[in-house]
């Protein structure tokens, strides 16, 4: 192990460029060299609504409305926002607010950025489901309007990036990629924000450069945001030995995602401090229901997952416990519903697993008329979660014990959301984390039928249609306080009952960094580079 690590600090220190003065030069320039697994799969601040876009995108991007490290909301580029008629949302913007291009922030800027966000080509429609249009008041006032009342409107803002009007037309970027097409674009591997770092380079799973905006308005607001950083380097580093080598050697600093069998070892090493609590994100399966025939199966002339006896069968033969002891050494909080208690909505009486049942699991199959069982294909990330591909082969080897013979596809995160997004799929396993902090954000994205309308189904790639379930989704949409909560409360007893999904846990998260860097652990698992600090 000992030589395994100190070639993977080699081939780092060689890829990173940086020599044996590193960490001289790091404390002097206040730079923090930051490493995940995986990458960003573009620079748009409008494609692709994933957690490892928003990672970049929000270090250099801002929003109308912030968060705090906490996730509380905290006034961005709107300095206030009113709900002046029910379907009527009135933001004051900041002045004197430039692009770090130059270019100078105004209402037109935000009326652009919300238009862009409801285009086809952008997966961040469920941030503004809502939204009929934004009206410019003037050069610093902007008027939302609404299809319908929406109480829950600044939540979703804080998730909505404000790009460069003028900036995205030069460029001939008035539209989100789509990369579903595998578009290439000038926003891409470019961009142009307002936010706390500007960017300086950028190679895809590679390497990206931030420096700091001296010019970013929160430095000087009168809570006096602390951080000290100078320069952000992100390295994507797919090999786990590679990163903890970096990370013991100095020549990384943090690491968003360190494997879990080297937590123990990483807490007792000298000058590196281990910080950890509960994610906002839960680890689900989802099964195409909507096929006549399943992909990526040998059952021919059928689909067996639009029958819930097999839906059930596949639940009933996962050992949760065994996958949170062995797979997850006891980082995950095993569930039956797919958002966890920090969400509103969130109610313990419907988070009720399937109890592990294999027996059952084999006569709800025989029940469904497959007896002998079938063969499919499971889809996973390999470097998106925590310990994604080894979750799905310990499922994989389950349900082989009740006679699904389970094939995993595992592939880097680009490649598989890309493949999930074309609806190629037959089962694949998701993480899906709630930025928004409400019910409405997973049941619209991730069961609501794809129907057209926007945001609605965004993320089901299942396919999933229950008329029931959408009547209830409506509700959430429209209602507010008892009856809202009544709404949930139902919705999350047919999820429970239907089956869409077969939820597996809540994600904990572990964050590694060097004993003079101090990031504030964040329930999104996004590091906010704005609150930390370099001794």
């Amino acid at each position: 192990m000992r030589r395994m690590l100190l070639a993977a600090a080699a081939v780092l220190g060689a890829g990173l460029g940086l020599g044996v003065m590193a960490g001289d030069a790091q404390a002097q320039n206040r730079t923090v060299r930051w490493s995940a697994s995986g990458d960003a799969n573009t620079l748009d601040p409008h494609s692709q609504n994933i957690g490892t876009v928003a990672m970049i995108l929000q270090q250099m991007y801002d929003t109308l409305i912030t968060r705090n490290a906490d996730l509380t909301l905290r006034p961005g580029l709107a300095t206030a926002w009113t709900a002046v008629e029910p379907t009527r949302w009135r933001l004051t913007l900041r002045q004197g607010v430039r692009f770090h291009e130059g270019e100078a922030f105004t209402a037109d800027d935000v009326v652009f950025s919300i238009q862009r966000a409801l285009m086809p080509t952008s997966n961040f429609g469920i941030f503004v489901d809502t939204v009929e249009r934004a009206e410019k008041v003037d050069d610093f006032t902007v008027d939302i309007v609404l299809k319908l009342p929406d109480p829950i409107l600044p939540n979703k803002l804080a998730s909505v990036y404000i790009a460069s009007r003028s900036w995205l037309e030069k460029h001939n970027a008035t539209r989100p990629q789509n990369t579903r097409a595998r578009e290439e674009m000038h926003t891409v591997r470019n961009a142009n924000g307002t936010g706390a770092f500007r960017l300086v380079s950028r190679e895809g799973d590679v390497r990206t450069v931030m420096r700091r905006n001296e010019d970013w308005y929160g430095w000087r607001e009168p809570d006096n945001l602390t951080s000290n950083i100078q320069e952000l380097v992100f390295r994507p580093i797919a090999s786990d030995a590679t990163r903890i080598a970096g990370l013991l050697s100095g020549e990384v600093d943090f690491v968003l995602d360190p494997p879990l069998q080297d937590l123990a070892r990483l807490r007792n090493a000298p000058n590196i401090r281990v910080v950890e609590g509960p994610e906002i994100r839960t680890i689900f399966l989802a099964m195409d229901t909507y096929r006549d025939e399943l992909l990526y199966s040998d059952v021919r002339g059928r689909n067996p997952m639009k029958d819930l006896r097999v839906r059930q069968a596949l639940y009933h033969a996962i050992d949760i416990q065994a996958i949170h002891r062995t797979t997850m050494r006891g980082f995950s909080v095993p569930t039956g519903t797919f958002f966890p208690p920090q969400v509103n909505g969130y109610t313990a009486a419907e988070d009720v697993r399937l109890p592990f049942d294999p027996a059952r699991a084999r006569a709800l199959l025989a029940e469904a008329g497959y007896p002998q069982g079938f063969g499919i294909t499971l889809d996973c990330p390999n470097n998106r979660y925590i310990n994604d591909e080894q979750i799905c082969q310990a499922i994989a080897a389950m349900w082989a014990r009740i006679g699904v013979r389970t094939s995993v596809r595992a592939q880097p995160l680009a490649p598989f959301f890309a493949q999930i997004q074309r609806d190629d799929v037959s089962v694949y396993l998701l993480g899906w984390g709630v930025p928004a902090l409400d019910a409405l954000y997973s049941f619209q994205s991730l069961v609501a039928t794809r129907n057209g309308a926007q945001g609605d189904g965004i993320w089901n790639y299942g396919r999933y249609s229950n008329p029931r379930m959408d009547a209830l989704i409506q509700r959430m949409k429209t209602e507010t306080g008892e009856s809202r909560t009544a709404a949930i409360h139902e919705a999350l007893r047919l999820y429970r009952e239907d089956v869409p999904h077969i939820p597996l846990h809540h994600q904990m998260i572990p964050w590694a960094m060097r004993g003079n860097v101090h990031v504030p652990h964040a329930a999104n698992n996004q590091p906010f580079f704005r609150f930390a600090r370099v001794d």
